[in-house]
């Protein structure tokens, strides 16, 4: 699981597939991030901040699937 992105500035990185199962993504900034098909279930996204992300595909953390 990956660690240490908490509070992390994530804007416009390519997550695309990745596996963020049980992430901490809490106040992260997720702006422009590409997070298409990535797997977020039970990811931790209190707070996140959220503009203009790609969740195509996506996984969310109550397991469904983003359209």
């Amino acid at each position: 699981m990956p660690e240490g992105l908490s509070g992390q500035d994530l804007c416009g990185k390519n997550y695309s597939g990745a596996n963020l199962t049980g992430a901490d993504l809490s106040g992260a900034n997720l702006s422009d991030a590409d997070l298409s098909e990535a797997n977020l279930t039970g990811a931790d996204l209190t707070g996140a901040d959220w503009y203009e992300e790609n969740l195509l595909g996506a996984t969310m953390p109550d397991g469904t699937i983003h359209d």
